[in-house]
């Protein structure tokens, strides 16, 4: 047999559905979409629907349980106009409620599964749709009364609908008996699961997952999603592997000829650097100062904040003199405050990998600490992390990530987490007691890219900007935080 191509493929009308699909639905066949109640299966059944539309098929929606207006109202909530739409309604009257019409003689799976059954073969006859949903299952399961009877019903549907070339998307919310997911799951071409998870503060993470799909690769795994207004918003999961390839890396100038110095020249394109320190060093605000370089040599950037507001990063950018607000206003910054609560692993890659794509050179995550919390399994953030700096890596931006260290002078370090040893590049700012005062250095303590110097230099921050200034010669244990002067030993003066 076969296999349908790419240009074969039905699409689903969900764009990050039919990348995990890997182009689309194989025509012709039937499908499973099963979830709990307010996963978005019936939005997905309009998306698809919906996309039959635009291509000029014949589309019908058939439903054992919602009626017409409760549909619409769905549809409307996304802004898909349910006219090309035919919207058949096959639900129990009010008559059965009076009590002549209770079953006496037969089970009402003998009455009321035939009729259902006369009802939804007599649309498709009389219609010819291309494309038909069928909500739910559950009500054909219930009516079945056995799950022989209902394996054998949903085979005779298959069959039905293949000789009249429908594509079907069969819903179930899996309210009956789990015995019935299997019995569909085995005769569908194709399931498609949806899930959601309640966290304990914040919005639920939904989850898509393909569950199976005959003659055809796909992505597997869980996939983050989202239902916002205009339908499913799927995020595939980020795959880095998929944009391989060998590229040659130019060195850039940070904009601090010192900095430069300690960095070997300065650092690559495609490479990603952590800077870590104790709050108040100053690593938001040296990463901002790549940003403004970066800006400068006409380059575009894009910075994702966890922590700080937009607007109080634009401020101490002010206090430093890096005229931020300069290149937002002409396009060539674009900056996103990230709401760890609310934005799920995936749909975080996917804005990343978005601004990449937009052209971004430059991107800085500030800091790993929100980006920890936007993960609700920490086990996971570390695998997150390296398929998104790889992906980075292979289109040639210059990654920078914050993380933040407790721990002040004289106590040891801690992260929420160890990435240095993902990251191509570690710069260390420190706090360091001297004659009163409490000053800063920086540090280079990993360079992939090319040599680098072993040393540590002054480093201050004043309305000029950031400085980087001398070797911090004659003294040791300044990473303590606690020097010790040695013979001569002088620490540069940076109050200037």
């Amino acid at each position: 047999m076969k296999l349908a191509g790419p240009a074969d493929l039905l699409s689903t009308g969900i764009p990050g559905l039919d990348v995990i699909l890997g182009g689309g639905l194989t025509p012709h066949r039937i499908y499973l979409v099963e979830g709990e109640p307010g996963t978005g299966k019936t939005t997905t059944g309009l998306q698809f629907l919906n996309a039959g539309v635009q291509s000029g098929e014949s589309v019908v929606y058939i439903t054992l349980a919602e009626n017409r207006e409760e549909l619409t109202a769905v549809a409307e909530s996304h802004g898909i106009d349910v006219a090309g739409i035919h919207i058949h309604e096959v639900l129990p009257t009010e008559d059965l409620l009076a009590a002549e019409q209770q079953y006496t003689t037969f089970h009402p799976s003998e009455v009321e599964m035939a009729s259902t059954l006369k009802l939804i073969l007599g649309v498709v006859e009389d219609l010819k749709p291309s494309r038909i949903v069928l909500d739910s299952l559950s009500e054909l399961q219930l009516l079945a009364d056995s799950p022989l009877r209902y394996r054998r019903q949903v085979l005779a549907l298959k069959q039905f609908f293949s000789n009249r070339q429908c594509t079907v998307l069969l819903l179930d919310d899996r309210t009956a008996s789990a015995s019935g997911d299997l019995q569909v799951r085995s005769i569908a071409h194709g399931v498609i699961q949806l899930d959601h998870l309640v966290k304990e503060y914040g919005a639920e993470r939904r989850r898509i997952r393909i569950v199976k799909y005959r003659g055809r690769s796909f992505m597997g795994g869980l996939h983050d999603y989202n239902l916002v207004r205009g339908g499913l918003s799927v995020h595939p999961r980020l795959v880095a592997a998929q944009s391989r390839g060998i590229t040659e890396r130019e060195q850039k100038s940070t904009g601090l000829p010192k900095l430069d110095l300690l960095l070997g020249g300065g650092i690559e394109q495609g490479t990603s650097t952590l800077i870590v320190g104790p709050p108040g060093t100053g690593k938001s605000s040296l990463a901002a100062h790549f940003v403004a370089a970066a800006n400068a040599r006409g380059e575009r950037a894009a910075m994702f904040l966890f922590e700080e507001s937009a607007s109080n990063m634009l401020h101490r950018s002010d206090g430093l003199n890096l005229r931020l607000r300069e290149s937002m206003d002409s396009g060539v910054l674009t900056v996103q405050q990230v709401d760890p609560a609310e934005l799920s692993p995936g749909q975080f890659s996917a804005a990343v990998c978005a601004a990449a794509d937009a052209g971004a050179k430059v991107v800085v995550i500030d800091s790993l600490n929100g980006y920890l919390n936007a993960v609700p399994d920490e086990r996971f953030l570390t695998t997150h992390l390296h398929e998104l700096l790889t992906y980075l890596g292979q289109h040639q931006v210059m990654t920078l990530l914050v993380g933040v260290q407790q721990g002040m002078l004289g106590g040891p370090m801690s992260s929420a987490m160890d990435a240095s040893y993902i990251a191509d590049n570690v710069l260390m700012l420190r706090y360091f007691e001297d004659d009163g005062l409490i000053r800063q250095a920086v540090s280079v303590f990993k360079k992939r890219g090319s040599a680098h110097e072993r040393t540590i230099r002054s480093f201050s921050m004043s309305s000029r900007g950031i400085e980087v200034g001398d070797v911090l010669r004659g003294y040791r244990g300044l990473l303590t935080g606690v020097p010790v002067s040695l013979a001569g030993g002088q620490v540069p003066d940076t109050k200037a």
